[in-house]
C-alpha cells in the first residue's frame, strides 16, 4: 500500500498533553502566588484571574492555528521573521521597560509584551524555510554555513542584547538543534560548542555581569551563602525535598509564604515538587516528554522539508527551555532566570509556546499515514 498524505485528525497526545500542562499551570500558578497577590493586591485570585484569561486566549489561538494551512507561514517567513526582529528593536525605543533589572518588555498600555518569545516562533519558522530551500547546500561554507550563522548570530545576538543569556542560549540551542539535524558537519557542530563556551564565559566574566558570576559561586555551594547569592536555590531544594513522594498536598505549600521569590513563576517547579511530590513532578515530565517525542514524530512522518524542521525547532525549543528550568530549580545548573513552557505565570509566553503547538498540530494533520513507514519528503 502507497503511503498518503492526506488531511486527518491532529495528533491527539500532543492536543492532550498540551491542555493538561496549562490546566495544571493554571492551578499551580493560583497555589503559588495567592499570598502574594493577597499581599500586594487584596486578592488571592490575581494572579489566578491573569494566567486563565491568558490561558484561554492561548488556547483559542492554538485552536485557530491547528486549523490554519501550515505552508502559509513558509510562504511568509521573511516578512514573519523581520517583523519579530523589528519587535525586538523596539525594546531599545520609549517603548521598551527595564523591570528587575532587564530591559525585555515592551510597555502596550494594557499589557507588557515580551519580543523575546516572539523571536524564539519567528526564527523557527524563517530557519526552517532557509534550510528547506538550502537543501544539499546545508553543509557548504558561502551558501550553508555563513548564511546560516549570520542567521542564528542575529537571532540570538538581538536576545543577548537585553540581557537575557538563558534565553539567548535557548534561541540558539534551538537554531543549532536544527541546523545539526538538516546535516550541519560534526566538525562544525564542535566548534559552535567550543565557541558556546567561550562566548557564555565571556558573558559570565566580563565587566558589568558580576550578578552572573555570583550565581556561578552560588551554585557549586548554595548552602555556604544560603541566606545570601544561594538563597533561593536552597529554599528550592527545601521545598523539593519536603514534597516527598506524595506532596504536603495542593495548596499546602509553605515555601511559597516568601520563601521563594517568583514562586508562581521561574521556580513554580518547586512549588509542584512541594505540594504534588515526585508523583506530580514526575507527571510532569512524562507530558513534557510526550510533547517532545511527538513533535519528532510528526516530523519523521511530516509532508515536506518545511514542515519537518519546523516540528523539529519546536520540539527542540521545548526540550531545551523545558530542561533549562527544571535544571536550575534542582540545581544542577547555575540560576538562571527562564519559565517553565505552558506553566509558569507570564501571559506573552504562554501565548506564544500554544501558538507553536498550534502549528505543530496542524503539520500533525497532514502526516503520512498508512503504508511504508520509511519516511518521505516532498521537495
Amino acid at each position: 500500500m502507497k503511503s498518503k498524505f492526506r488531511k486527518h485528525e491532529p495528533d491527539f497526545y500532543i492536543l492532550f498533553s498540551t491542555i493538561m500542562l496549562v490546566f495544571i499551570g493554571v492551578i499551580m500558578v493560583y497555589s503559588a502566588s495567592s499570598p502574594k497577590a493577597l499581599l500586594e493586591f487584596g486578592d488571592a485570585l490575581y494572579f489566578f484571574k491573569r494566567q486563565f484569561i491568558w490561558a484561554i486566549l492561548g488556547l483559542i489561538t492554538m485552536i485557530v492555528l491547528m486549523n490554519i494551512d501550515y505552508h502559509i507561514w513558509k510562504k511568509h517567513s521573511t516578512l514573519i521573521y523581520v517583523f519579530t526582529i523589528i519587535l525586538g528593536l523596539l525594546i531599545f525605543t520609549p517603548l521598551g521597560i527595564e523591570l528587575k533589572g532587564a530591559r525585555r518588555w515592551l510597555n502596550l498600555g494594557f499589557t507588557t509584551f515580551m519580543p523575546s518569545d516572539a523571536i524564539k516562533l519567528g526564527s523557527i519558522i524563517f530557519f526552517a524555510s532557509f534550510l528547506e530551500n538550502k537543501k544539499e547546500k546545508v553543509s557548504s561554507l558561502k551558501d550553508g554555513l555563513i548564511p546560516a550563522f549570520l542567521v542564528i548570530g542575529l537571532s540570538t545576538g538581538l536576545v543577548y542584547l537585553q540581557k537575557d543569556l538563558s534565553t539567548s542560549i535557548t534561541v540558539a540551542g534551538t537554531m543549532l538543534s536544527m541546523y545539526f539535524i538538516a546535516g550541519m558537519p560534526y566538525y562544525v557542530f564542535i566548534i559552535s560548542g567550543v565557541l558556546a563556551t567561550i562566548f557564555i564565559r565571556v558573558a559570565i566574566y566580563s565587566e558589568g555581569n558580576e550578578y552572573r558570576l555570583e550565581r556561578i559561586k552560588s551554585f557549586r555551594d548554595p548552602f555556604a551563602d544560603k541566606l545570601g547569592d544561594g538563597y533561593q536555590i536552597v529554599q528550592s531544594l527545601y521545598a523539593l525535598g519536603s514534597g516527598g513522594l506524595f506532596g504536603v498536598g495542593l495548596g499546602k505549600s509553605k515555601q511559597k509564604f516568601f520563601y521563594i521569590p517568583e514562586a508562581y513563576n521561574d521556580f513554580i517547579f518547586s512549588i509542584i515538587g512541594e505540594e504534588l511530590g515526585l508523583v506530580g513532578t514526575t507527571f510532569i515530565l512524562a507530558l513534557y516528554a510526550i510533547i517532545i517525542f511527538r513533535a519528532f514524530n510528526v516530523a519523521k512522518n511530516s509532508n515536506d522539508k518545511f514542515a519537518f524542521f519546523v516540528s523539529c525547532g519546536i520540539g527542540s525549543l521545548i526540550a531545551i527551555q523545558a530542561f533549562m528550568n527544571i535544571a536550575v530549580v534542582t540545581s544542577s545548573i547555575p540560576p538562571t532566570g527562564i519559565n517553565l513552557p505552558f506553566i509558569s505565570s507570564g501571559g506573552t509566553s504562554l501565548i506564544f509556546y500554544l501558538a507553536s503547538i498550534g502549528i505543530l498540530l496542524n503539520i500533525s494533520r497532514y502526516t503520512k499515514i498508512g503504508g511504508s513507514k520509511k519516511n518521505e519528503h516532498n521537495s
